[in-house]
């Protein structure tokens, strides 16, 4: 049975300049931060906002979303998929991308690996 079709979820934005999060009815528009008004990030349904004093938190999400990735546990129809590695910390960004180097990965496809040495 589909995790998404039967109930319309709110997904998560994120403003990463203001270290703030929200989830709120997806919108094909943008949603605005309240705090600084620039437009919020969609990061997926299922975000976990580190705490805001969580630096290295903070900076593992931007690069997260700045890769393209979103915080997604299911597939669009929710057929029963295993929750995707997302880093948590910035030392876990930098392993990544010490890996995309070597092996010629983008940053998105280290971004998504649970362990970089198996790469």
């Amino acid at each position: 049975m589909c995790t998404y079709a039967e109930v319309h979820y709110k997904v998560h934005y994120v403003c990463v300049p203001c270290r703030r999060s929200c989830k709120q009815p997806w919108r094909s528009g943008e949603s605005r931060c309240v705090r600084c008004r620039k437009p919020m990030l969609f990061a997926g349904h299922d975000f976990a906002a580190p705490r805001r004093g969580d630096e290295r938190g903070w900076r593992a999400v931007a690069a997260v979303l700045a890769a393209g990735l979103r915080y997604e546990g299911f597939e669009p129809c929710g057929c029963g998929q295993e929750p995707k590695f997302r880093p948590r910390t910035s030392a876990q960004v930098r392993a990544r991308r010490r890996v995309a180097a070597r092996k010629g990965l983008t940053d998105a496809e280290a971004l998504a690996l649970r362990d970089p040495s198996d790469a």
